[in-house]
């Protein structure tokens, strides 16, 4: 069960960015989910993906966008999903994640959509422990919910740091 601190964390998040907000809407294994607006960065279609060695399972690699290598991440494995073969609505959308371009793998992008008070529900508490952490709370758009992500807490900082350590070894030809 969430703590008092949290229930108010997640109000003076969701007041900020939330009510009134813009979001790209895409799909995932069935559901609907949004991701800020102004977190992303650039939508592109799916291309290959240079593997890393001894990453987790969820991070496929690296590409080049425009002379910059970033990673990319599968969100289906991240979420412990089942994985889908890439098709040709498979979409790679480049977001701005604690200041470190990454890119995240989704099975398709639909709209830009604007989220209002009225359109907003919390998260439900799921019994059986789900983490909901990594979610703003539920859209009700269109008579469709669609999952709101916070983006920043989708990756641990353990992620984050692992990613960078690679990049860091990989400049210095180690």
């Amino acid at each position: 069960m969430q703590s008092t601190l949290d229930q108010e964390q997640k109000i003076e998040i969701l007041d900020e960015r939330v009510f009134g907000g813009r979001y790209l809407s895409f799909a995932m294994c069935g559901g609907e989910f949004g991701i800020e607006i102004l977190k992303v960065r650039e939508i592109m279609g799916f291309i290959n993906v240079t593997p890393v060695p001894q990453t987790p399972g969820y991070i496929k690699g690296v590409i080049n966008l425009r002379g910059k290598v970033i990673p990319v991440i599968d969100l289906r494995l991240k979420f412990g999903l089942q994985q889908a073969n890439y098709t040709k609505e498979t979409c790679i959308i480049v977001v701005d994640m604690k200041n470190m371009l990454t890119g995240i793998i989704v099975d398709s992008v639909s709209e830009v959509m604007a989220v209002g008070k009225e359109d907003f529900e919390s998260m439900p508490y799921f019994r059986n422990g789900v983490d909901t952490k990594y979610f703003l709370g539920m859209a009700k758009i269109k008579d469709k919910v669609k999952i709101l992500l916070d983006i920043d807490r989708v990756f641990h900082s353990a992620d984050i740091a692992m990613v960078e350590e690679l990049f860091k070894q990989k400049a210095s030809g180690l």
